[in-house]
């Protein structure tokens, strides 16, 4: 039998027998207990299969992005798997993710306290067997044929709706389901996580994070979050579409305009709400937005700030990024390169002398970065206020309390955006809000900035280990939570996005992750963008006016 070539990504070579498994290849490596997966031609495949030709290989932990999908994607089997052994009448529902963990709904018992330890228990047995997890490639057909005959219509229509030849199930004893990515070859590998049941049937699933160095984070109460994803869910059941095949028969049927219009208005109320609760309060002088890359920062401050002049507020905005440093002054990383992310790239000392000489009653000009050039420039913009003014500001860091800390904690409102999405594709595959940022990102980046796919998820993980670092810490301080989702605006971002994912080559470094993106956004039915208002949040990354 002839050899095959495999080079890792460090350029190390080792020769093999052809059809060695990947798991076979991996245990000659030193660090073999730490792989769940692997690359492989830039593709994930699964180390059970075997391999018959000079392959480039990279192997996969459960600390970079891939291997950590992996690894939740079994998890989430595991726990299915404990949860119907230990109570063969309950079911699991994967409602949203929280940073830190899943949070899952148990259905079909009242769960207790003390179920968790039993749960545990079993979660252990399963990990300690090290049971294998059988990958199953079958007919669309056949998958279609499976769920309708266990009366599960959403896995049944998300199948019909995607129309590929075949689908790919795992199964793990008599457990069969599907996560839309590559599982672990056995439960094994699944050996870190925690379970805490927070209230009312909800249980926390806490795992290993990318971002935490293949930790798992301290646990945090994200109250907040967790509202407003149960809210929209709520407004959504309300609305009798749970799910995106519902979204899909809205548009098969030609009922998406009044769904947009629902959305839309549900939205602004939300935004109603936050600015009337404001106004309402005589000690409230300054407004701080915070949120994510690509949460929609800027149409809700615009927003708020029009809401308030119908309240007879005045209002002045200050948007923390016109406050960069000089790009020469940028901080760098500890490679070496410059951060863009961290609070230091921010000129505080700038920011806050302008608000003192506002207080003191001056007129300043406003600066605006130009971030082609990497310098501020000195807008034409002048700003004063006025008697019983309200400052809002916009930024990244605006709930940091190093950079406003010395205005009076009592006279801040702190808000909080992000796309919270509550539309799920079955009961046990949620939409992801990172995911859900990163196409909106693409999407925008593309149309103001010329960006590529590749440019975009070259600097993705910067964006995201920033965040992790200098934003998330700081939600729980916020007074309001605004979510700043639209159940329906995949199905209207599937149009702009999909020819850029398409263009990404299976040569370049972000090919899977490309692909991936495509496989999500096969779920969804497309929506035109002449549906969306002109004034909506989403044409924040489309184009196409917001009412500039």
């Amino acid at each position: 039998m002839s050899d095959i070539k495999v080079t890792l990504d460090n350029n190390q070579t080792k020769t093999f027998p052809k059809n060695t498994t990947y798991k076979e290849i991996s245990e000659t490596f030193p660090d073999a207990p730490e792989i769940i997966g692997i690359s492989v031609n830039n593709r994930i495949t699964s180390l059970a299969d075997k391999c018959d030709h000079d392959v480039n290989i990279r192997f996969l932990k459960v600390n970079d992005t891939d291997g950590n999908r992996i690894y939740v994607a079994g998890l989430k089997m595991v726990f299915e798997y404990a949860l119907k052994k230990c109570f063969p009448s309950a079911s699991v529902e994967y409602s949203y993710n929280i940073p830190c963990g899943i949070v899952a709904n148990i259905k079909g018992i009242e769960l207790l306290n003390s179920d968790i330890y039993t749960l545990k228990r079993a979660m252990l047995d399963i990990v300690d067997e090290d049971r294998p997890i059988e990958k199953l490639i079958i007919k669309g057909q056949d998958g279609i044929t499976y769920y309708d005959k266990l009366g599960n219509k959403v896995k049944s229509d998300n199948i019909q709706n995607i129309m590929d030849l075949t689908v790919t199930l795992y199964r793990l004893d008599n457990i069969v389901n599907y996560y839309y990515y590559e599982m672990p070859y056995s439960t094994g590998v699944v050996n870190k996580y925690e379970i805490k049941y927070l209230s009312d049937n909800k249980i926390l699933i806490s795992y290993p994070m990318e971002y935490y160095d293949g930790n798992i984070p301290e646990y945090r109460n994200y109250e907040g979050i967790m509202k407003s994803y149960e809210e929209g869910a709520s407004w959504l059941n309300t609305m009798k579409v749970p799910y995106i095949n519902d979204i899909n028969r809205e548009i098969y049927k030609g009922k998406i305009t009044n769904f947009v219009k629902s959305t839309e208005l549900n939205f602004n109320l939300s935004i109603n709400e936050a600015a009337k609760e404001i106004v309402a309060s005589d000690k409230i002088k300054y407004v701080l937005i915070a949120g994510p890359s690509s949460s929609g920062k800027t149409t809700v401050t615009k927003r708020i700030a029009s809401y308030f002049e119908i309240y007879g507020k005045h209002t002045v905005v200050i948007s923390i990024d016109d406050y960069f440093k000089e790009r020469n002054e940028t901080p760098k990383d500890a490679e070496g390169n410059k951060d863009y992310e961290c609070v230091e790239a921010i000129d505080v000392e700038y920011l806050r002398n302008d608000v003192k000489r506002l207080l003191r009653g001056e007129e300043i000009y406003m600066p605006s970065f130009n971030f082609i050039t990497g310098h501020k420039e000195v807008s034409s913009k002048k700003i004063k206020l006025q008697k019983d003014s309200i400052i809002l500001f916009e930024g990244l860091h605006a709930l940091n309390p190093s950079v406003l800390d010395f205005l009076p904690d009592e006279e801040k409102y702190k808000i909080y955006v992000s796309p919270f999405i509550p539309l799920r594709l079955d009961e046990h595959n949620y939409i992801s809000l990172n995911d859900l940022r990163l196409i909106r990102r693409m999407v925008r980046d593309f149309r103001t900035r010329g960006a590529s796919v590749n440019d975009t998820l070259a600097y993705w993980q910067k964006v995201r280990a920033g965040e992790e670092k200098y934003i998330i810490p700081y939600i729980s301080s916020a007074n309001r939570i605004i979510n700043t989702s639209l159940p329906y605006e995949v199905g209207v971002l599937k149009i702009l996005v999909e020819p850029l994912l398409y263009s990404v080559t299976k040569d370049e470094p972000y090919y899977n992750e490309a692909r991936r993106l495509l496989n999500f956004l096969k779920q969804f039915f497309t929506i035109n963008t002449e549906y969306v208002p002109k004034d909506s949040i989403l044409r924040e990354f489309i184009g196409g006016d917001n009412n500039d």
